[in-house]
């Protein structure tokens, strides 16, 4: 099978590479980790005029047509320069329900996100759901012609930071069920609905947010009543996809900066680069770094198949094996860097923590494994 990028995803690659080395240094990075949102709306409205916001909706919607190798090429962008714009949640998330349930009004949404005018959350998880999908006790029944919802949502990735919020919220069944589970579009500033922000490890933003008797029109809902598990089931292993893509991003970048380090620390007069036990342990992370492209590869063809159980194995197998190759290749450079790699002050850290956090979101490595043998 062939999987070479074609002459435009080469294109978008490069690009986006180029994007990165020159408008998101590290310094700036963290000056952008420092402000009041904890993204730059400057650079936001960079990618949307590279048209990589619009990548994979449909033309019609201001969208490009982008398939999964797009995303791919995106993401590992994203990993390679650690940047913090909320593009898996507006765009991988967010508008990927949208595209997948919305009606043609809803869907006109898309061509606001593809401008970078609308910022996107999609608040499934819930304090007693871990990474169950089924999990929803958040509940939403009729109020004349719209709904009211109630009930709380936590670790919602930029969910402070986006405009509207896509609330998942049970309108029939039990607690675990998978039946019953509806999709409901709420503004962010709707009454009775609250949001505390919060930075995670990374420095990345996610909000604990909490529904109380919120009241939405009858056109809020998204998709089919009691219908919506098996959007949020593929888009969730879309987003697990591109997280390890991302990945793949992150661990090349920093094992190109763990090898750069032990080219020019000296120690008893030479290179520690030049000590045969280093080299093995920068030849094992080149291993993972490889191994993780291929699986992140499998990942993204496979997050668009229509046959669950060949998409969730396929998807579970490769977000396992990213998260505990992650896992090592962060270990890896923290020991190789010495007690520098524990210093903000260094790249280092920071990639190393990004590895850390992406191995949790979507389901971490051990569930994965477990939901792999289930699928079997």
């Amino acid at each position: 099978m062939d999987f070479s990028f074609t002459e435009e995803q080469t294109l978008l690659q490069d690009s986006l590479k180029r994007f990165v080395q020159k408008e998101y240094s590290f310094e700036k990075r963290k000056a952008i980790l420092n402000s009041p949102e904890g993204f730059s709306r400057e650079v936001w409205e960079q990618l949307a005029g590279m048209g990589v916001l619009g990548l994979p909706f449909a033309e019609e919607y201001g969208g490009f047509g982008g398939g999964a190798a797009e995303t791919l090429i995106v993401m590992q962008a994203i990993g390679g320069g650690l940047l913090v714009e909320p593009y898996l949640a507006t765009v991988v998330l967010g508008g990927a329900l949208v595209q997948s349930l919305g009606g043609r009004l809803q869907r006109q949404m898309l061509a606001q996100v593809a401008e970078g005018k609308l910022l996107l959350a999609f608040a499934h998880g819930e304090p007693r759901s871990r990474y169950t999908l089924s999990q929803v006790e958040t509940r939403a029944r009729k109020d004349g012609a719209g709904w009211t919802i109630s009930g709380r949502k936590a670790v919602v990735l930029n969910g402070a930071q986006a405009d509207r919020l896509i609330v998942s919220a049970r309108s029939g069944g039990a607690a675990a069920d998978e039946s019953g589970i509806s999709l409901f579009i709420v503004e962010r500033d709707a009454s009775g609905l609250s949001v505390r922000d919060t930075r995670t490890i990374d420095g990345l933003r996610a909000a604990e947010i909490a529904l109380e008797n919120v009241r939405v029109g009858a056109d809020a809902l998204l998709g089919a009543e009691g219908a919506a598990f098996a959007a949020i089931d593929q888009v969730s292993d879309a987003g697990a996809a591109a997280l390890c893509a991302e990945a793949v991003g992150v661990m090349e970048a920093l094992s190109a900066q763990t090898l750069d380090y032990l080219k020019t620390r000296q120690q008893f007069g030479q290179p520690i680069g030049r000590f045969q036990v280093l080299q093995h342990r920068a030849v094992d992370m080149f291993i993972h770094c490889e191994l993780s492209k291929s699986m992140a590869l499998l990942a993204a063809m496979k997050a668009g198949e229509a046959d669950a159980r060949e998409r969730r194995r396929a998807v579970s197998a490769a977000k396992a094996h990213v998260g505990r190759s992650g896992r090592s290749v962060s270990q890896a450079a923290i020991q190789l860097h010495g007690g520098m790699g524990m210093t903000d002050e260094l790249p280092a850290s920071h990639y190393a923590k990004r590895l850390t956090m992406i191995d949790f979101w979507l389901g971490d490595a051990t569930h994965h494994l477990e939901r792999f043998g289930s699928a079997a």
